[in-house]
């Protein structure tokens, strides 16, 4: 173990914590994975921790050596957001400050961390607010450089604070897919840029050109646009290891983009002199199956291939990934493993091209793979990593990789690991940071139950601070969101499952019907089954952690659950298990589903045409079996009623609707909303006012007549 830094000191100095607070969740750091340099040797990661006594976040970038685990820290102020391995030397930098000569705009810088003290070099000024940096060095000692940016139509930078203001508020919108997440959609689109610096060491020139390398690609239905909103980012491009090429993805520019999941891959001249070439998709030497969101193309050491995962559903987010190997120079593509019943995530190259470096979700954590370049069909990979869950990796010279991966007991653990699997750990934060001291593995367990076909089933069980199995807790019971997803051993900034339990809880997180990590068919199997197979699992769940949990005090439990879990909150509410509960905690969940065409994504498997076999109009039958308004008249169980105003993925309208039905019938029950977050309380003090919130409700109980608890200030 590593920890020269003084934070490891501190954590030795300070007691054991008597419980993971809200505030203390929320104040402690958040870590970046930990990024190598091409020799191994080096990686860099940063830290961001807000302060509730100064309402600001602060960012600390440091230096690690992968051999001895040392730590020091890299002398960059708050204005560094993004620093790649790229230059002269292994220890050259490429990084991006907000410090620039244009409001808004950003710069780049180049050092070299030789000489951590050394003081960078600016090398550029950008006019807009681009992010997503990626770089190589080419031959002649040039920088070529990406970078996103929202894009006007006619293909230049967007920012915001140089624009001219317009005199209507007025937006006109001819097509579906008028808002998105927390935004309404504009007239601007993300598009990937290029650059080149000039020079070699510390000496580089920029001409302050950048070129918009989405010019050209014919687009008859859906404008161009990468990274593909709302969650793409720069794995959504990359760039050739000589430089010359960029590959990127965009949404299928000839289907309705609120309708279909699509998305293609294409290639592009670095300096764009020639219009775009689609790789895969219509028309390509790709599968006819692989029709759905592409994802994750990376170059190969050698240039000469691409690989990237795809969906086979044009209409359904939650597909199987299925990986691929292109061959740039014959455009063939060829499926990687094709029957493995898992989804890619991400993937890296080994540094001779033999191999795949695999993050996929697999038992409610996500693991690392590794697959031959060429596995056939068949090919059944072996996981390689433990319980914890990979958040992100890097394949070294030797085959080793460098891994940053989180669980319930820690957010952010180093370590190296071999291709056997033989792991040598450089940085636990829970040993090494004051913050999580006192946490560790011995926080969480596993159990698994018979699910309503027969299926064993797993869920996560999570600890308070210093359990004692001969104690009696009261009760958590946790579902998760998606319902495409799971509960698993993974830190969150959000519903930390710790956070819960050391409120004096023991906290139980199934993963029934609709789960994923656990083969696709569990998956699957909850189209036109929404409130039916995965609510007997969840009662499964239940009647085997009161009966095989002696520790738990089910007389005197509490059921949560947020997105499709603040449905499930809903749909208990109307059915027999809401009735074991003291109280309900739903967010942002469907209180019918006639609503659900108020979402935005009408792809979605969560919303209308997947999960409920068909249209509204079409199958007006499944839309009203299950309806959670529909039992109405069996609401009984107090509940708490969270839901914000720029959700627009679920409208805010379904969280008063569930408050206002709760009121009528004189259901104990409060509504806690916040008119400027959207599907997640992001604000950092106001994530705190969340759980603050719930958890004063969940241990003091409903009083009525106490309205201004919730008033601003009080909380």
């Amino acid at each position: 173990m590593a920890g020269s830094y003084v934070v490891a000191l501190a954590a030795l100095l300070l007691p054991m914590i008597e419980c993971m607070t809200p505030k203390q969740m929320i104040s402690a750091p958040r870590y970046s994975g930990a990024v190598a340099n091409p020799s191994g040797e080096w990686a860099l990661y940063s830290t961001s921790a807000y302060s509730f006594d100064d309402h600001e976040s602060t960012v600390i970038w440091y230096l690690m050596n992968i051999t001895s685990g040392e730590i020091t820290k890299v002398p960059f102020g708050d204005d560094v957001s993004e620093v790649v391995w790229v230059g002269d030397s292994d220890t050259s930098i490429l990084y991006t400050s907000s410090k620039s000569s244009v409001k808004s705009g950003i710069s780049l810088w180049t050092a070299d961390l030789a000489d951590p003290s050394a003081k960078g070099t600016k090398v550029a000024n950008l006019a807009a607010p681009y992010s997503g940096l990626k770089a190589v060095r080419t031959a002649s000692g040039d920088i070529n450089f990406l970078l996103n940016c929202l894009a006007y139509e006619n293909g230049t930078a967007y920012n915001e604070d140089l624009a001219e203001v317009p005199y209507t508020t007025g937006r006109l919108y001819d097509s579906i897919y008028v808002r998105h997440w927390d935004l309404y959609l504009t007239q601007q689109r993300y598009a990937v840029f290029s650059g080149t610096l000039t020079g070699s060491g510390s000496s580089y020139d920029f001409n302050g050109e950048v070129t918009n390398l989405l010019e050209g690609i014919e687009a008859p239905v859906t404008r161009p646009e990468t990274p593909v909103q709302p969650y793409g980012g720069n794995g959504d491009y990359d760039i050739s290891p000589d430089g010359s090429t960029v590959v990127f993805l965009t949404k299928a520019p000839e289907l309705p983009k609120a309708n279909s999941t699509a998305s293609y891959l294409y290639l592009v001249p670095h300096d764009g002199s020639s219009v775009p070439a689609q790789l895969n998709g219509p028309g390509s030497a790709a599968p006819a199956s692989a029709q759905g969101a592409s994802g994750a193309p990376l170059f190969s050491p050698d240039g000469k291939s691409i690989a990237y995962f795809q969906q086979d559903g044009v209409s359904y987010e939650s597909d199987r990934s299925k990986m691929y190997v292109a061959d740039i120079a014959s455009g063939g593509i060829t499926p990687i493993a094709e029957n493995w019943d898992s989804s890619a995530a991400t993937i890296k190259w080994s540094r001779d091209c033999n191999d795949l470096y695999v993050a996929s979700d697999y038992l409610a954590s996500t693991r690392l793979f590794i697959v031959p370049a060429d596995a056939g069909a068949d090919f059944k990979p072996t996981n390689i990593t433990d319980v914890t869950s990979v958040s992100d990796y890097y394949v070294l010279p030797g085959g080793d990789a460098l891994v940053t991966a989180n669980a319930v007991w820690s957010p952010f653990n180093v370590y190296t690991l071999t291709p056997t699997g033989d792991a040598s750990y450089l940085y636990n934060a829970n040993e090494e940071n004051a913050e999580f001291a006192g946490l560790g593995p011995d926080d969480v367990d596993f159990m698994w139950y018979e699910g309503t076909l027969g299926d064993q089933q797993q869920a996560i069980v999570v600890y308070p601070t210093d359990f004692d199995p001969s104690q009696v807790y009261d009760f958590i019971f946790y579902v998760h969101g998606g319902p495409q997803g799971y509960t698993g051993n993974v830190w969150s900034s959000r519903w930390n499952l710790k956070t819960w339990a050391d409120q004096g809880y023991v906290l139980v997180g199934p993963n029934p019907t609709g789960s994923t990590s656990y083969g696709q068919n569990l998956t699957d199997r909850i189209q036109g089954r929404w409130g039916s197979w995965p609510y007997e699992d969840l009662v499964n769940a239940y009647n085997h952690a009161c009966d095989n949990l002696p520790y738990i005090n089910c007389s005197n439990a509490v059921a949560a659950g947020a997105s499709y879990g603040g449905y499930m909150m809903n749909w208990l509410q109307g059915h027999d298990l809401g009735r074991e509960f003291k109280a309900l905690v739903s967010h942002d969940g469907v209180t019918t589903t006639f609503a659900d065409y108020g979402s935005e994504e009408l792809w979605q498997v969560k919303f209308i045409q997947h999960d409920m076999n068909g249209t509204i109009w079409d199958n007006r039958e499944a839309y009203r079996l299950w309806d959670p308004l529909r039992h109405a008249k069996n609401f009984a169980t107090p509940q708490f009623v969270v839901h914000n105003d720029l959700d627009y993925r679920l409208p805010v309208s379904e969280g008063i609707a569930m408050f206002n039905a709760l009121q009528e019938l004189g259901v104990p029950s409060r509504f806690l909303n916040f008119p400027d977050e959207g599907h997640w309380v992001d604000s950092w003090s106001q994530a705190v006012v969340t759980f603050n919130a719930l958890l004063t409700l969940l241990l003091a109980g409903f009083e009525p007549g106490e309205q201004s608890l919730l008033a601003p200030g009080n909380l």
